[in-house]
């Protein structure tokens, strides 16, 4: 039986997200092919909105990894310029994970796979600078697994995640981008986290559900050589398949000048810190208010989204927020503040433990019960 959610999700992605009409050139892209009831229900519905080409796609990561480990020199400078030609004919893109193991990437070679995510830039470029594009999950048992959850419940999480009034929650966010706009300085106090930086001249970025699913978060970028202090995060987080806890960055003039994990990965962490000068940069500072995500589930799209946590993230600054930031890492790092933690605006309190206290930003609480 077909689960009426994902319907739901579709119509949400195809008509709210992506705004297909007539005369679009529509690329679906799902890695993992257990997303296909979801893929199958995007593009009929991109066909009855008048799209005048739609084309769908599946990649295996378990057979994507053969790249990184066998490849030799001149395949991994290979440039797949028939796919950037493709790229430039697409008005929308809805790309779609639904892997079946999340550390299949774990012991790929590392230096292949920041050599190919170099190589191929100009693709994820060209999809987000110059199209109406949209990624999002699909839940699949190992996805499940990882946010320690059934199968079931995890589905129940994701689509209440999701399929909310995303107007509404634009309406919310508006008061928070605009303090963000005001505010010149940032301060965020909280256990082995001490972090002060500018924003001045930033702006705020609402993110309501037009570029990631599930969405939620508000950002902007710090002046790059602003960041003062350090941070500790306390959610996981994986990068090319590997996961790092406890990560402990410290700054001086915005410069990541000591970077530290468990578990033995502090040299992992350092390598991919080191990829360009870029990477020791902060190109994201972000909060996170959707209502319906409240816990780590080892999966970034979710994670950076929980209420009451930031990301401050080392790498590639948005075009939207551009604070001069350049590099071939963007790597979200999520803190949760909930029970542990304040953000300063100018000096002023607006979040305490978690939870909005600035009067304009009340309403971005969850309500009771969720």
């Amino acid at each position: 039986m077909k689960d009426p959610r994902i319907s739901q999700l579709a119509e949400i992605l195809v008509d709210y997200s992506t705004r297909v009409k007539k005369g679009d050139v529509v690329l679906i892209s799902a890695a993992g092919l257990e997303a296909m009831p979801l893929v199958k229900e995007l593009y009929a519905l991109c066909l009855k909105r008048g799209a005048k080409y739609v084309e769908y796609s599946f990649s295996v990561p378990e057979i994507d990894r053969n790249l990184y480990n066998l490849a030799n020199k001149q395949q991994l400078e290979y440039f797949p310029q028939h796919k950037l030609d493709f790229y430039k004919q697409l008005t929308v893109y809805i790309g779609i994970s639904a892997g079946d193991n999340s550390m299949v990437m774990a012991n790929a070679r590392q230096e292949a796979m920041v050599a190919y995510q170099k190589l191929t830039k100009p693709l994820v470029d060209q999809r987000v600078k110059h199209t109406r594009w949209m990624v999002t999950r699909y839940p699949t048992h190992a996805a499940a697994q990882e946010a320690r959850m059934s199968l079931d419940e995890y589905e129940d999480y994701l689509f209440s995640a999701c399929c909310i009034d995303w107007k509404a929650e634009s309406k919310k966010q508006e008061k928070l981008k605009k303090l963000m706009d005001k505010t010149k300085k940032v301060r965020i106090v909280a256990r082995d986290t001490d972090l002060r930086f500018s924003i001045e001249g930033l702006p705020g970025i609402k993110c309501d559900g037009r570029f990631n699913m599930p969405d939620g978060e508000v950002f902007t970028a710090p002046v790059r050589d602003s960041v003062q202090g350090c941070i500790t995060y306390n959610c996981p987080t994986i990068y090319q398949g590997k996961e790092y806890n406890g990560v402990r960055l410290e700054f001086t003039d915005g410069r990541i000048v000591k970077a530290t994990a468990e578990a033995g990965m502090t040299g992992p962490l350092n390598k991919i810190l080191d990829t360009d000068e870029g990477a020791r940069y902060i190109g994201e500072f972000s909060l996170g208010i959707n209502p319906g995500i409240r816990q780590p589930m080892r999966n970034i799209l979710f994670d950076e989204k929980i209420f009451g946590s930031i990301h401050f993230t080392p790498g590639q600054a948005y075009d939207e927020c551009d604070n001069g930031n350049r590099s071939a890492v963007h790597w979200d790092m999520v803190k949760i503040l909930t029970g542990d933690g304040e953000i300063y605006f100018d000096d002023v309190l607006i979040q305490k433990s978690g939870k909005f206290v600035h009067k304009d930003l009340l309403d971005l609480n969850p309500a009771k019960g969720r």
